[in-house]
C-alpha cells in the first residue's frame, strides 16, 4: 500500500480561484480541475504521494487535501484506513 492525495470536495475552493495544488504539483496532469463541479481532483495513477499539494493547501488554510492509502491491486482509495508510510521525495520520483 502507498499513499495518494485525495481532495475533499466540500473543502476545496477552486471555484473561488484557488488552484494552488494544481500549480505546485510536480507531476504533470496529476491534479486537475473538474470544470463541472469546479473542484480539484487527483488522478490516482499519476500521484507519487509526495504531499506537496497538502503542504500548499494547508498553507492557504483550506486543508482540503489529505493523504490516504490506495490498494495497489484495485486502485481504490481507502479513506477509512490508517495512512501508509509516506514516500520521501527522493523515493517518490525514482523511476
Amino acid at each position: 500500500m502507498y499513499n495518494v492525495a485525495f481532495v475533499e470536495d466540500e473543502k476545496c475552493v477552486a471555484q473561488k480561484g484557488c488552484r494552488l495544488c494544481i500549480m505546485f504539483c510536480p507531476e504533470a496532469d496529476c491534479i486537475r480541475l473538474d470544470t463541472r463541479k469546479m473542484k480539484a481532483f487527483v488522478v490516482v495513477d499519476r500521484c507519487k504521494g509526495c504531499e506537496l499539494c497538502v503542504v500548499v493547501c494547508n498553507a492557504a488554510k483550506h486543508q482540503a487535501i489529505l493523504m490516504a492509502p490506495v490498494n495497489g491491486a484495485t486502485g481504490e482509495i481507502m479513506l477509512d484506513k490508517q495512512k501508509a508510510e509516506a514516500a520521501a521525495l527522493g523515493q517518490a520520483y525514482q523511476g
